[in-house]
């Protein structure tokens, strides 16, 4: 049988400490890119969804239906699936991210074309 004096447990308590430590430095760091990847995701999604519904669908009618931001949300979370399948930070929680972002650009766009034109 081993004993173990007040020093050994102290120095074996010190040194999980340390791993653990680092260990949560590592997760630290990879949960910030996480974050950043899944913020930038989303607010390119938005700005560029928004631009696209205000310069370039400015004429078209089905823009301003209700069902147009949903269906632009849903096809660009499509889209992303499995771009962040194979990427190593990202998850599914991404890619609804990034569709929530495109469909409240949509609206975006479309409530910008609206109040230029005066109709709302």
């Amino acid at each position: 049988m081993v004993k173990l004096t007040r020093i050994d447990l102290v120095l074996t308590f010190c040194h999980v400490g340390t791993i653990s430590s680092e260990v949560f430095v590592f997760e630290l760091l990879g949960s910030l890119a996480t974050v950043a990847a899944a913020g930038g995701s989303a607010l390119v999604g938005y700005w560029q969804s928004r631009q696209f519904t205000h310069n370039k669908l400015r004429y078209v009618d089905a823009v301003h239906k209700a069902t147009a931001p949903v269906l632009a949300g849903v096809a660009a979370a499509a889209v992303a699936a499995p771009i962040v399948w194979l990427l190593p930070l990202v998850g599914t929680g991404t890619a609804l991210l990034f569709g929530g972002s495109v469909a409240m650009g949509v609206a975006a766009g479309a409530r910008d074309i609206r109040k230029r034109i005066g109709a709302g």
